[in-house]
């Protein structure tokens, strides 16, 4: 009889070999958790040893977006004024304009003044650190309001310059343009419902209208503007007289506004009723010299304005006038202390 051959079944080699696979495929399994655990272990590591080092540049990304500077360059931004904040500041310069408007870390600096005023002008933009103006607007070439700005130009560069096309020309107004000339920059005309920001304000340009106007009067040729923050809105009207008054109510703008800047510093020719009832304005700004030889701001413009209960606020009496903005209420200081009328 033929003897078995000894040694292990077939099934029982293939079950062996299934457990030996088994237990391998476990220490695998196990070699990777054992991995993967190391890793992530090591990242809670490396985050706990530098815990902000990205949320840094998150966080100062978005201050900057908030504050409307993500497309000013470096060089201009106002690092004293990082909030939303919006400031108005009419300059003493005697008898003249000159208001320098400040909103989110942006300048504006509506007319400079007479010539004798250039050198405040410097000092103001100077004591405030600003080195660059994003617009300014010179309403009209007549000495009071164009000769200061040279002096302006002298302190700070400039975005842009707006300034309406006149016959009259003095030099004053020459010494505007050369300063200008010297930052590689020319003026631009205003374009009646041309609009654009300062910082989160909105600027709109109302006039002039009709430059045919100025050939009898060079007043109504004078840019104005209105400004909006909020629910406040301010109007800067130059000199405009009477005639420029109508020409713009005639288009049916918008012009209510918070705070009036009486126009030609308060003279009878301007702020005529319709107009102050179309403005409706809580506040007029006059800007005067004290005892000028013109007698502004005139008794039947005052009586308009209190007939009105406006309240009156005058360089001649009160120095620098200063108005803040929320976006809801305003508020004045002044360098002197006389009390505003009535």
């Amino acid at each position: 009889m033929a003897k078995k051959k000894s040694g292990t079944r077939p099934s029982e080699r293939r079950s062996r070999r299934f457990q030996q696979q088994k237990t391998q495929l476990k220490w695998q399994a196990l070699f990777s958790f054992l991995v993967m655990a190391a890793l992530v272990g090591l990242m809670l590591l490396l985050r706990m040893r530098v815990p902000d080092a990205s949320t840094a540049v998150v966080v100062d990304d978005s201050v900057d977006v908030a504050a409307g500077t993500m497309d000013t360059p470096p060089a201009i931004r106002d690092p004293a004024q990082t909030g939303r904040s919006f400031e108005i500041t009419w300059v003493d310069v005697g008898e003249g304009d000159c208001a320098l408007v400040s909103c989110d870390g942006a300048h504006m600096l509506i007319d400079g003044g007479p010539s004798d005023a250039s050198d405040m002008i410097y000092t103001v933009l100077k004591d405030r650190n600003i080195t660059y103006l994003d617009y300014m607007i010179c309403t009209h070439t007549h000495e009071d309001h164009a000769g200061g700005l040279a002096g302006a130009l002298q302190a700070a560069d400039v975005g842009k310059a707006y300034a309406p096309e006149m016959n009259y020309a003095g030099r004053s107004y020459q010494g505007f343009l050369n300063a200008l000339q010297e930052q590689d920059k020319s003026i631009t005309r205003p374009v009646p419902g041309e609009s654009f920001l300062l910082g989160s304000a909105e600027v709109t340009i109302l006039a002039p209208i009709d430059m045919t106007l100025a050939e009898e009067i060079e007043n109504n040729g004078s840019i104005m503007l209105r400004i909006v923050y909020g629910d406040t809105a301010f109007l800067f009207p130059g000199d405009a007289e009477s005639a420029e008054e109508l020409s713009v109510l005639d288009t049916g703008a918008d012009i209510r506004s918070t705070v009036l800047k009486a126009g030609h510093h308060g003279s009878f020719s301007s702020s005529t009723d319709v107009f102050l009832d179309a403005v409706s304005p809580t506040y007029c700004v006059i800007s005067c010299g004290e005892g000028n030889p013109y007698e502004h701001p005139h008794e039947v413009v005052l009586r308009r304005l209190a007939k009105r209960d406006i309240t009156v606020y005058r360089t001649d009496l009160q120095g620098d006038i200063t108005c803040k903005s929320d976006g809801e209420t305003v508020t004045f200081t002044t360098e002197r202390q006389s009390a505003p009328a009535p």
